[in-house]
């Protein structure tokens, strides 16, 4: 059994070093996680720790946590550094108040609080003239400029900020920690440890049980924590906004990349093949050298250079090429097309007992619509999927469905509806007799369950496992209209990808809820937010909703100041209407050149710009979108110039008056294509360099 030892800070590259392993290894049984495994960690590292399902992310984190013992090497600690560790889960609190518990984490400013008040107390019964009243005085000083010092007359506001920010309400502040879930447990856990603020965070999977919102906050506050924190995590947009280094687990070693999940996916993509590279070259020398060996290893006058080579082949240190990583490789089945319209919804109220959920919504889904579902946690999403899934009527109103559509639902509790007791094999070919089981197994395969997992009882799966299953049923019986409830939980980055990318070229209509966002930004064609009983519709993805929230936010703040005859620009948002499918944040840009025009016309001179003094970061996805058209805008560019030069050179070339008024009206069209081709080129371009 390896202790943590604390050996004296020293520093690395002028950083102070908190953590050391060196040369450390761990088996799990059999299997061995990470050998020759060396890092520092430093006083303010921020690092993703990523790598395939059973590489071991989670073990290495309770390792350095002091939880797990190391099987060989050593880990050194820096004296009076202190750690917090947030496991996945398993976390049970109870006898406390929310807020209580969360107070917990300041015992010694609670400590220093009880002497003032036992200080107070006895300078108001003593003698001021007295020498004990003078030492009691001076004692109250000393405790009060060290209670000061450590914000002790914060503690609430501090205790409130966290808990409002992690999704607690005021009235959860009062409750016992024992009346809430699993999930609100994991929240509790995680606000305490961002109130202790230790020198490092280990974090194991923060944002499984946080809503959207509360993830949003959790990336400012890590962004703007004064220490140093390790995390693991399936949000790839969370990853890039929080973290400056990734460590890889992969073939049993640690791999160290610079930067977010974006730039170390391009990295070991890079890394790869240069493995590859150096793995053939290796096969090559090595063929070459038994070759030479097999070839002269019986004629005295080569022994020397045979036994030359035999020497250098026993000292080749040989490179290995690991296995594939196992992944979901799936696409949902093309279902036959349903009418333009595949939902309506029309003043549709429920209600459970007095709580009002929903309230007077109605919105129409269009065929090939991929909307995502945003809301506070309890604000009614899953309640508005199950009703558009007809799992449960509304309190009252109408909900319809469109020509030839066929509804499935997927529901992030989807294994409790499966029948324990059924073979997985048998199950999903009880769905789709007409199948072969040949290609039921291959699919089965892809979703991770090969060789005799196929034939064992559902029950005995995790609940990670039954998703993943019920992810896999729902291929094989085609819809064209999906309902998914969460269904990225308990899938891995990779399949988060796979997944993804299926969706995307599914030509059915999608309303999904996802805690995920890389994965809304890279979805959604439209946004429903569920907030105080109504549907809010916004077009395009997760960033163009945050954008018009914000444009909305800042026109209500500056509108009280405003002056009553200014024009106003038309607003993007409408709860009840519905015809948002060709509008994206481009018509908010007219509509504000519009509003300008006007604004020169009536008053004669050009008024001033608005000044920002920051530049908006766009996610990463949001990014590789735009250059990815401006790659293409430089390749129509050139296309349509050269269209332009071969029309005017027919021009030039008198066939028949039809084809010269043909050629002229195409020229046209050509030119003012052109020109739009150019503005567009020139926003991407200035917005793209503002991002550099």
């Amino acid at each position: 059994m390896l202790p943590v030892r604390d050996v004296g800070a020293y520093t690395c590259e002028n950083r102070v070093v908190m953590l050391q392993l060196a040369a450390a290894g761990k088996r799990f049984g059999p299997k061995l996680l990470f050998d020759e495994a060396n890092w520092l960690i430093t006083a303010h590292e921020r690092t993703g720790l990523v790598g395939g399902n059973g590489t071991g992310k989670s073990t290495l984190l309770k390792t350095l946590a002091g939880i797990e013992t190391l099987d060989y090497g050593a880990l050194h600690r820096t004296k009076g550094m202190t750690l917090g560790y947030l496991p996945q889960d398993g976390l049970n609190l109870t006898g406390r108040t929310v807020f209580n518990e969360c107070l917990t984490v300041f015992q010694s400013q609670r400590e220093m609080e009880q002497e003032l008040e036992q200080l107070t107390q006895a300078m108001s019964e003593l003698d001021p003239a007295s020498a004990e009243y003078t030492e009691v005085g001076e004692r109250f000083s000393e405790i009060n400029d060290l209670f000061q010092a450590h914000d002790g007359y914060s503690l609430d506001a501090q205790v409130g900020s966290v808990l409002g920010g992690l999704g607690f309400s005021k009235a959860d502040w009062g409750r016992d920690t024992s009346e809430f879930s699993g999930g609100w447990q994991m929240r509790i856990a995680l606000a305490k440890l961002l109130l202790q603020k230790p020198s490092l965070l280990l974090l194991d999977e923060p944002t499984n049980h946080l809503d959207l919102e509360s993830r949003n906050w959790l990336e400012g506050y890590l962004r703007g924590y004064p220490h140093g924190f390790i995390l693991i995590s399936h949000d790839r947009y969370f990853l890039d906004v929080t973290v400056e280094k990734i460590v890889e687990v992969w073939n049993k070693r640690l791999h160290f990349y610079t930067g977010g999940y974006e730039k170390y996916v391009t990295q070991k993509q890079e890394r790869k093949q240069q493995l590859l590279s150096a793995y053939k070259n290796q096969r090559d020398h090595i063929e070459q050298l038994e070759a030479f060996i097999g070839r002269f290893r019986y004629q005295a006058t080569k022994a020397k250079q045979v036994q030359s080579r035999i020497k250098e082949l026993e000292k080749i240190e040989h490179i290995d090429i690991p296995e594939e990583e196992s992944t979901i490789h799936f696409t949902f089945p093309q279902p036959p097309a349903s009418g333009r319209t595949v939902l309506e919804a029309k003043g549709i109220y429920k209600s459970y007992g007095p709580k009002q959920v929903l309230e007077n919504v109605s919105f129409t889904i269009d065929r090939g619509d991929r909307i995502a579902l945003v809301g506070a946690n309890g604000a009614g999403k899953s309640t508005l999927i199950r009703l558009l899934s007809q799992l449960e009527p509304p309190t009252s109103g109408e909900i319809k469905l469109g020509h030839n559509v066929a509804a499935d639902y997927f529901a992030q509790d989807q294994y409790k509806v499966l029948d324990p007791q059924a073979k997985m094999l048998d199950d999903i070919s009880s769905a789709a007799p007409k199948v072969p089981e040949v290609e039921l197994r291959g699919l089965l395969g892809c979703f991770l369950f090969s060789g005799d997992d196929v034939f064992k009882q559902l029950g005995v799966l995790s609940g990670g496992e039954r998703n993943r299953y019920a992810l896999a049923k729902m291929l094989v019986s085609p819809a064209n209209f999906l309902l998914m409830d969460e269904p990225t939980n308990h899938l891995d980055l990779r399949a988060k990808d796979v997944l993804l990318e299926a969706i995307r070229n599914f030509t059915g209509t999608v309303v999904f809820v996802s805690h995920d966002r890389y994965f809304i930004d890279g979805l959604a064609t439209r946004v429903f937010e569920v907030e105080g009983g109504h549907v809010h519709v916004y077009p395009g993805n997760y960033e163009d909703y945050l954008r018009t929230k914000e444009g909305q936010a800042a026109s209500a703040g500056s509108q009280s100041n405003a002056d009553s005859s200014s024009p106003r620009v038309p607003q993007l948002r409408d709860p009840h209407q519905t015809s948002f499918a060709g509008v994206n944040a481009r018509n908010a840009r007219v509509a504000s050149e519009a509003q300008l025009s006007e604004q020169v016309h009536t008053a004669g001179s050009v008024p001033p710009p608005p000044q920002n003094t920051t530049t908006k970061r766009l996610n990463p996805i949001k990014l590789r979108q735009l250059e990815d058209r401006l790659g293409t805008l430089e390749e129509e560019i050139p296309r349509t110039e050269s269209a332009i030069a071969t029309t005017e050179q027919a021009l030039c070339n008198f066939v028949s008056a039809d084809e010269t008024q043909r050629q002229t009206e195409l020229l046209a069209q050509l030119r003012d294509q052109l020109q739009s081709l150019m503005q567009e080129w020139e926003e991407l371009s200035l917005t793209l360099e503002s991002q550099a």
